[in-house]
């Protein structure tokens, strides 16, 4: 007989919860949660993410600290420290949000999501050159032919001309 773990239920939730529903959302999510420890950065990390699906970006800000903080896989840190970023990308905090993305490794299974953020966040920094570059730079390693001329080229965006 296959019980269903944590995660899965979590992951069911995530492919079923209506965001249109806040009251809802955060009811499911807030069940789900409150079968973990108050500390549990797995399911902090969670409980961030509804918040910020729900466009509560204050709120989630301190719960994706506290899920960081509290010590996350390396995949969960990478999808944390993205999805932090991001929400500082929404509340205005360009800088802070540059930094952790520049400080993140890239994991495989997110494929070009960091970049694709950092692109986001310099552009919203007024750095269009380097947002380009950013997504460029990413995309690159997706094309079957030409990767070496993008990165040239996206390379050439952001050097200084000679």
């Amino acid at each position: 007989m296959h019980t269903d773990t944590w995660q899965d239920r979590v992951d069911r939730f995530w492919a079923e919860v209506d965001l249109d529903d806040e009251a809802a959302a955060l009811a499911g999510m807030r069940a789900l949660v409150e079968e973990r420890d108050p500390d549990d950065p797995v399911a902090l990390f969670e409980w961030a993410g509804i918040h910020d699906s729900l466009g509560l970006e204050e709120q989630a800000v301190p719960l994706y600290r506290r899920a960081l903080a509290g010590g996350l896989d390396d995949y969960r840190t990478a999808r944390a420290t993205i999805q932090l970023a991001s929400t500082l990308r929404n509340v205005g905090e360009l800088d802070e949000a540059v930094d952790l993305l520049r400080a993140a490794p890239d994991v495989p299974e997110l494929g070009g999501a960091r970049q694709a953020v950092l692109a986001l966040v310099l552009h919203s920094r007024g750095e269009p050159d380097a947002a380009l570059r950013e997504a460029l730079t990413a995309l690159a390693d997706t094309l079957p032919r030409y990767q070496r001329s993008m990165r040239a080229y996206a390379a050439a965006l952001t050097e200084p001309e000679a």
